[in-house]
């Protein structure tokens, strides 16, 4: 199946039409804690979320390891 990134937010598709920028995605990633198929590395699925422990300072993204976020501040 045909996935597509687009390029200005990062959305996902399996249709050109609902995206901006449309961009075919090369390569899926499996994702540890649910198993599913993501076309980026930064899925996040509701097992994953569960267990965030870490947020960024920066960008505000969550995040299971310190290691995974790049200005790590623990999650109260």
């Amino acid at each position: 199946m045909t996935t597509y990134t687009c390029k200005t937010c990062g959305g996902v598709a399996s249709e050109k039409g609902h995206l901006c920028e449309p961009a075919e995605t090369k390569k899926m990633y499996t994702c540890d804690y649910c198993g599913s198929q993501a076309p980026v590395k930064k899925h996040l699925c509701k097992p994953m979320v569960a267990k965030f422990k870490y947020f960024c300072e920066n960008c505000g993204r969550g995040a299971t390891d310190k290691n995974d976020v790049c200005k790590p501040a623990a999650l109260k």
